[in-house]
C-alpha cells in the first residue's frame, strides 16, 4: 500500500472507531519505513479531528468519540517505541491533571475528556472519581502540570471546584496551571465566580479550550 493510501487508511479507520485496524496499519506503517510522527500527524490525526467535528456539529455522539479515541490510542501506542528507539518524543501540546472532584463518582464525562486531550497530543494525568484538593495539588507538583480539569456533576460537589482552585492557590501552583472547569451544573459565570480560566461544555469543546489556554 502506497504511502499516500495507508494515510488516508488511518485516518479512516480512526473515523470508523476500530481499534485493531488501527494497530495494523500503524503496523504497516512502521514495517513500510514510513515515519511514526508523520503517520500520527497526517494519518490518525486527521481523523480525530474530523470526529471531533462531526461531535460538535450533533452528527456524531459520545460512544463514535469514545472507540474513535480508542483507536487513536492504540496506534500511538503501537508506534511510540520507535519513536523512543529513534530519540524522538511525540510533541505534546501540554501535561493536564484531570479528575471529579471529591464527593463526586460520574466518570463518563471525564473520561471522554480526557481520551479527546490524549488524542489530541496532551500527555494525561488522569486521577480518576472522587478526587480530594490535595490530591490535584500533589499531582499538578508531580507531572509539574501546566493545566487542570475539573469535572462536577452534581450541584453539591460544584463547591469543590473551587475548593481545588484555592487549594492551588494556598499552595503557590495557581499561577503554573490553567483550570478549566466542566459538568452539568457548571457554567462560564461559574468559573468566573470561583476564578477558573474556562469552562467547557463537552469534550470537542475541552480541547479547543485548552489548546486555547496553553497556546496563548
Amino acid at each position: 500500500m502506497a504511502h499516500e493510501q495507508l494515510l488516508k487508511a488511518m485516518t479512516q479507520a480512526v473515523i470508523d472507531g476500530i481499534a485493531d485496524k488501527a494497530r495494523e496499519l500503524a503496523e504497516q506503517a512502521l514495517q513500510a519505513g514510513m515515519d511514526p510522527m508523520l503517520a500520527i500527524d497526517e494519518g490518525f490525526t486527521p481523523g480525530m479531528q474530523t470526529v471531533g467535528k462531526g461531535f460538535a456539529d450533533g452528527d456524531l455522539f459520545i460512544p463514535d468519540l469514545v472507540m474513535s479515541g480508542e483507536a487513536m490510542k492504540a496506534a500511538i501506542a503501537t508506534l511510540e517505541p520507535e519513536l523512543r528507539k529513534q530519540d524522538r518524543a511525540r510533541k505534546t501540546l501540554g501535561t493536564v491533571v484531570i479528575g471529579t472532584v471529591l464527593g463526586d463518582i460520574h466518570e463518563i464525562g471525564k473520561t471522554l475528556v480526557a481520551t479527546m486531550l490524549a488524542a489530541n497530543g496532551f500527555e494525561i494525568c488522569d486521577l480518576g472519581v472522587d478526587v480530594p484538593p490535595a490530591r490535584f495539588v500533589e499531582a499538578v507538583r508531580e507531572a509539574d502540570a501546566d493545566a487542570v480539569g475539573l469535572s462536577a456533576l452534581l450541584t453539591t460537589t460544584l463547591l469543590n471546584q473551587e475548593a481545588t482552585i484555592q487549594a492551588l492557590e494556598e499552595a503557590g501552583l495557581r499561577e503554573q496551571v490553567k483550570v478549566v472547569v466542566g459538568g452539568v451544573p457548571a457554567s462560564d459565570e461559574w468559573a468566573k465566580e470561583i476564578r477558573a480560566d474556562a469552562y467547557a461544555d463537552n469534550a470537542t469543546e475541552a480541547v479547543e479550550v485548552f489548546k486555547q489556554l496553553l497556546q496563548a
